[in-house]
């Protein structure tokens, strides 16, 4: 199959709308990552996702809308909080769960009775979405549990001939995925961190649980809580906060990569920065595209340099804690640097 690649202009996202109706799979740009959209009301179409990308048919997926009230259309039940935080947040990077309607396939998520919807605020997204005529079902435009795709040149490297097509826009400006919360519990749980801080929610929710469920089997309760996920082909490994520099002697600089937050490291022969300025928000927007360029050097290692846990950097070190999953962090007496 040959990927098209399409342009965002009324005739691409025309083209790209009639493929999303025909059961086709099409990656597309949000505010957040590319999302690898399917007609979400169509089981057949929804099982494409899970091929093209691998994915294990227990891990559900995030429904996209153009506006509340189609959301309201999917959800059995929408209490007055779920309205106040449409208003406050939509378009945007927040992912709402609820109870469903029989209209959303059970393929959608994963045999659960509820169902998590957002509203992306990104002019190509809610274009496509308009152009399909129906809502969009769509987990990140990757290979499962892989570094998720910020620029479209991300998302042919990894489905390029496994899709119809991409809206090719370039990078998006986020660069972490939604933060999801579900409204089913009391008080409110954030199921996943992300493009939404925790502290704006609160100004609306009040209580709020924010504890990341762990899954152990079963359904996973949102996209993005699997223990192993956003991972590079590359080992990473994330630094114990406060490690000072004279344990590193026997780190092999000149074989690993450094993904630091405000600077790099002296001795590493490779390195990316987040932020000079230690700006979360520019440092969520350059994270996976950075992760992605260490991991296409063949290294021996990244090692990561932890952010500050607030704002947008509680939900880059939920990414990085996941991407690091079965490797130990790195200490000044860690047995990973005599094997490398």
């Amino acid at each position: 199959m040959e990927t098209k690649v399409l342009e965002p202009t009324p005739e691409g996202l025309r083209i790209a709308g009639e493929i999303i109706r025909g059961g086709g799979l099409v990656a597309f740009p949000t505010e957040t990552v590319y999302g690898l959209g399917a007609n979400a009301l169509s089981a057949e179409a929804v099982a494409r996702i899970f091929e093209a990308k691998g994915r294990p048919r227990f891990d559900p997926v995030i429904v996209h809308v153009a506006a509340p009230e189609e959301a309201e259309a999917l959800w059995s039940e929408v209490p007055p909080l779920a309205r106040a935080l449409m208003e406050r947040f939509w378009p945007g990077p927040l992912t709402i769960v609820l109870p469903k309607r029989d209209v959303i396939p059970d393929i959608v998520t994963a045999g659960l009775p509820t169902v998590a919807i957002r509203m992306p605020a990104h002019e190509a997204a809610l274009g496509l979405i308009r152009a399909a005529e129906r809502p969009i079902a769509a987990p990140s435009a990757n290979r499962f549990g892989k570094t998720s795709p910020t620029h479209h040149e991300h998302v042919l490297e990894e489905l390029g001939g496994r899709i119809e097509a991409v809206l090719a826009w370039g990078p998006t400006p986020v660069g972490i995925e939604s933060t999801v919360i579900s409204l089913v519990e009391d008080p409110p749980r954030v199921l996943r961190p992300g493009g939404t801080p925790l502290e704006l929610l609160r100004e609306v929710v009040g209580e709020l649980r924010a504890d990341p469920p762990q899954v152990r089997g079963g359904p996973a309760p949102s996209p993005g809580t699997m223990r192993r996920h956003y991972m590079p082909r590359t080992p990473l490994f994330l630094l114990e906060p406060g490690l000072p520099e004279d344990g590193w002697e026997e780190l092999p600089r000149d074989r690993c990569g450094y993904l630091g937050f405000t600077a790099a490291k002296r001795g590493f022969r490779f390195g990316e920065v987040l932020s000079e300025r230690g700006d979360l928000r520019e440092a969520a927007a350059r994270f996976f595209a950075s992760l992605r360029r260490l991991d296409s050097l063949g290294l021996s290692a990244i090692v990561a340099e932890p952010v500050p846990e607030e704002g947008l950097g509680v939900a880059i070190m939920d990414r990085l804690k996941r991407a690091s999953r079965g490797v130990a962090r790195l200490n000044a007496h860690s047995v990973w640097i005599k094997r490398l």
